[in-house]
C-alpha cells in the first residue's frame, strides 16, 4: 500500500501556519516586560512609574482651604458631589502658587457645562440636560446660571 501524498500547496500552508505561530511566540517572549503579570494582568513596574509622577489634581480639600465659601453654597445645590477639578480643571499648580494669574484655573468654561449637561440619551433622566442648538444662544452658561447652584439666576 503507498502512502498518500500530501499536495505541495497544503504543505505550504502547513508551514506558513508554523511560521506564524513561531514568529508570534518569539515576538510575544521578546516583547513582553518582565514584570508582566507580576500583579495579574499588568506590568509591575507601571505602578512604581504611575507613583513616581507629579500630581495634577490637587483634590476638593485643597481647593476648600482657601475657597470656604464657595464651600458652603456648592454643598447646598445639586453640584454638591461633583469635585472642582471636574468642571475648572486640574489645579494642582494653583494649589502650590495660589498667587499666580499664570496658574488660575479657568472659571468660565462653557465645555465643563456642556461635558455633563449636553442632551445624551444615555444619561439617567434625573440629571438635568439641554439641547445646546436650541438652549445656547452665544453667551456663556454662567451669564445665566450660577455653576454653583445652577437654580439661581445671577
Amino acid at each position: 500500500m503507498s502512502r498518500a501524498k500530501m499536495p505541495p500547496q497544503i504543505f505550504r500552508l502547513v508551514l506558513l501556519t508554523l511560521a506564524i505561530i513561531v514568529s508570534y511566540l518569539i515576538a510575544r517572549y521578546l516583547l513582553t516586560p518582565s514584570t508582566f503579570r507580576q500583579y495579574g494582568f499588568y506590568r509591575g513596574d507601571a505602578l512604581a512609574e504611575l507613583s513616581s509622577r507629579t500630581p495634577v489634581f490637587a483634590g476638593r480639600k485643597s481647593c476648600l482651604e482657601c475657597h470656604e465659601e464657595i464651600q458652603t453654597k456648592l454643598f447646598k445645590g445639586e453640584h454638591k458631589t461633583i469635585g472642582c477639578e471636574t468642571c475648572h480643571g486640574p489645579s494642582s499648580l494653583h494649589a502650590a502658587d495660589p498667587d499666580s494669574e499664570a496658574k488660575k484655573p479657568d472659571k468660565r468654561n462653557t465645555t465643563a457645562c456642556i461635558r455633563c449637561h449636553e442632551a445624551n440619551p444615555s444619561r439617567p433622566v434625573t440629571q438635568k440636560q439641554i439641547n445646546i442648538r436650541n438652549h445656547y444662544t452665544g453667551q456663556k452658561c454662567v451669564e445665566c446660571h450660577v455653576p454653583h447652584q445652577p437654580n439661581e439666576v445671577p
